[in-house]
């Protein structure tokens, strides 16, 4: 693979010159062939991935009921322009401005939610700890309650298919409609018009098609 001269400032340091694009086709198994797009600066060394299939897509949403463990290693293909969203434990992960796509499957998606939980996890236990020593009891109490929320959050996320646990439904809505769950029990539909409207779309496309 060559690294492609792109002929625009670099959007992190406004390097000049710098900027170079990979792309890579290639076939991932009932999503079809897709272009794996790399556009990175060699001056700051950010980085930003995405994924465009060959075929035109619309704006859609997949979902997936988790039920048992096998479910884990279900392929997910994410584009920068996807929410990812668990409506059951009220969790949603939209796309940044330097939001990146991704070829994964579902238990590496579960474990990128456990990261950003447990480390909210920890900061409020530091949190208790300082309030315990001001004595500050009110806001004590407030703390004290979400990180029991937060633990029976990855209780949950931990013990998919686990006897008594109530499964729960991961969902990609992706408004370019360049995401999928692989999985034979995975479902797929059209967004509505009033999420297109409310769903972030990640980073400007036009660095990809330079």
């Amino acid at each position: 693979m060559q690294e492609s001269p792109v002929d625009i400032p670099c959007p992190i340091c406004s390097s000049e010159g710098s900027l170079y694009m990979i792309a890579h086709v290639d076939e991932i198994p009932y999503f079809g062939e897709h272009t794996q797009v790399t556009v990175m600066c060699h001056s700051c060394g950010w980085k930003q991935t995405d994924f465009i299939p060959a075929e035109g897509k619309k704006a859609g949403c997949w979902s997936l009921v988790l039920e048992n463990t096998n479910q884990l290693k279900s392929r997910v293909v994410r584009s920068s322009s996807c929410t990812i969203r668990i409506s059951e434990l009220d969790l949603q992960v939209n796309p940044g401005s330097n939001s990146t796509g991704y070829v994964s499957n579902v238990e590496g998606v579960i474990n990128r939610f456990l990261e950003v939980i447990n480390m909210v996890l920890r900061d409020l236990q530091n949190d208790v700890s300082s309030k315990l020593i001001e004595n500050e009891s009110t806001e004590l109490s407030q703390t004290i309650k979400e990180i029991n929320q937060l633990e029976e959050i990855i209780d949950t996320l931990s013990n998919i298919g686990s006897e008594g646990q109530e499964p729960f439904t991961i969902e990609l809505l992706d408004p370019h409609g360049h995401s999928m769950i692989i999985d034979e029990a995975a479902t797929e539909r059209s967004l509505t018009d009033e999420e297109i409207a409310t769903l972030p779309t990640g980073p400007d496309p036009a660095v990809f098609s330079a």
